[in-house]
């Protein structure tokens, strides 16, 4: 969804002991992104909501420790597809805005060229007055600093003169590639109540998952009285009780609290999490918790990014809503035409804009934008991410194999990364559920039983990529090529007598 010209703002004031007022205003959100925004535009300065703001957002493109890779070989976690027309960076800015947040700073810098190229087309020319909602700030060297942003403390610390500039009180500071929902104005009435210089966003209840996060322990006024965080060692299930939650890395830092802490108190220190929230709590800083019940994913790992991605396809409300009327989800508008299906058969599955389906069958799948797939081909459970281009009619000439999925091909429980072309009768299929495979060079992966096929990936004509059986060596990929099947075990390519099912 692109932002709309008029857009219902309502105005929360976070300041203590005033009741928030309520009210409809038009925003000066132009309806076509992709022009700049003038005096001319849609709506006039006049209409505008007021200059005033007491918070802006800080949003990190990516973190560290990932386990999105091949997903992330050439872009950053917040640049990932989500549900077939959107990227993860898209949730959280659309929390932003849904929350009368009216300024975004974005901090980019690992694999960020995707991921700035979206942010600037999508919300460049998105004003409130003559303020731009998105500012984009990537890595930079100076003569203050040669290096590159080495944390989210140490980036932040590097952009304080930019920050400094807008009149807020408190910064919120979020990551750019996790996917949920949240008024941020319930957040910052609980941080302005409790007078804290920090409030950190905690999930009220404890899932199995969880258990790689960090624990915030608290009193019985939400006080944050202990922290706990080792990255080299799971956090046992009793580290999450009664008084300790899971944190989300959610935080509202008091503007001169966060330029203490990040010059004078914690001048050296690169991570936020790990080094200046617990060097608040030490200080004594007033530390406050708030409890988050929604639905919130981190996406750490490629088994997180499936799952949310299948949940975006079932009608349940453990998921994350794309049609909530009330917390609409923005994108960039793309002007892509309809999806054009052809006596194909769709069931449980979300579909972008601008695809060719043809005479096909797609079940529990989600489908990308520009997604092109021949004739008899069967697809269940998967995530196929589309293509960045349409291809003319030369291209499709000169390339044997076109981007999509061609006639007859089986894929089932994969990612497909964008602009893979998949030949004919080619079969995804992890029929053994191998657990892990690595097997780049032939472009794909497998990990937690989902086949991963890396982006721009060519897949030739007949190809069957699973791996037998358990007793087989891991890195196993299969292939026909030219009447001829050929085996790569971990090494060079030998040829083996396999009959059409793929067995020895």
């Amino acid at each position: 969804m692109s932002l709309p010209t008029w857009f219902n703002f309502k105005i929360k004031s976070p300041h203590c002991g005033n009741k928030p007022a309520s009210r409809n205003i038009p925003a000066s959100f132009p309806s076509k992104l992709n022009l700049s925004y003038t005096q001319n535009s849609e709506c006039p300065n006049i209409l505008c909501p007021p200059a005033d703001q007491n918070v802006a957002a800080i949003v990190f493109g990516d973190g560290s420790n990932s386990r999105l890779y091949p997903l992330t070989k050439r872009r950053s976690e917040a640049a990932l597809p989500i549900a077939g027309n959107y990227r993860l960076i898209d949730a959280v800015v659309s929390n932003c805005i849904n929350s009368n947040i009216k300024k975004i700073y974005a901090l980019t810098q690992f694999n960020s060229a995707s991921l700035n190229s979206h942010l600037s087309r999508a919300y460049s020319s998105a004003r409130i007055g003559n303020q731009a909602l998105v500012d984009v700030i990537a890595a930079y060297q100076s003569p203050e600093g040669k290096g590159w942003f080495q944390g989210t403390a140490d980036a932040i610390r590097r952009c304080l003169w930019v920050l400094e500039e807008y009149p807020v009180v408190d910064f919120l500071v979020l990551p750019g590639y996790h996917l949920y929902k949240m008024d941020f104005q319930e957040l910052l009435e609980v941080h302005c109540k409790n007078r804290a210089d920090i409030t950190v966003a905690v999930l009220s209840r404890r899932r199995d998952k969880d258990s790689e996060l960090c624990t915030f322990q608290v009193n019985s006024e939400n006080q944050v009285i202990s922290f706990k965080d080792n990255p080299e060692m799971r956090v046992q299930n009793s580290d999450i009780s009664q008084d300790k939650f899971a944190g989300m890395d959610i935080y509202v830092v008091n503007k001169d609290a966060m330029i203490k802490l990040l010059t004078e108190y914690h001048p050296m220190a690169n991570d936020f999490r790990r080094e200046v929230v617990p060097g608040a709590i030490s200080l004594g800083m007033n530390v406050y918790a708030h409890k988050f019940s929604g639905y919130w994913e981190d996406m750490r790992s490629i088994e997180a990014y499936y799952q949310a991605n299948m949940e975006s396809t079932k009608n349940t409300k453990k998921a994350y809503s794309l049609y909530d009327k009330d917390s609409p989800l923005y994108t960039l508008p793309r002007h892509l035409p309809p999806t054009q299906i052809t006596d194909a058969a769709i069931t449980d599955s979300v579909i972008g804009d601008g695809c060719f389906l043809n005479r096909c069958k797609i079940r529990g799948t989600v489908v990308g934008m520009r997604t092109r797939v021949g004739d008899g081909a069967i697809i269940e459970d998967s995530v196929i991410m589309g293509s960045d281009t349409y291809q003319s009619g030369r291209a499709e000439e000169d390339m044997h194999i076109p981007i999509g999925i061609g006639e007859g091909s089986q894929i089932r429980k994969a990612i497909i990364d964008k602009n893979v072309r998949i030949g004919k009768n080619v079969k995804i299929l992890n029929k053994e559920n191998v657990q892990e495979c690595n097997n780049e060079a032939n472009g794909y992966i497998i990990t937690g039983g989902i086949v991963v096929i890396l982006k721009g990936a060519i897949i030739p004509d007949g190809s069957i990529l699973f791996v037998l059986s358990e007793k087989a060596p891991l890195k196993v990929s299969f292939r026909l090529y030219e009447k001829k099947f050929q085996l790569t075990v971990g090494g060079p390519l030998s040829e083996r007598s396999l009959d059409r099912n793929g067995y020895l």
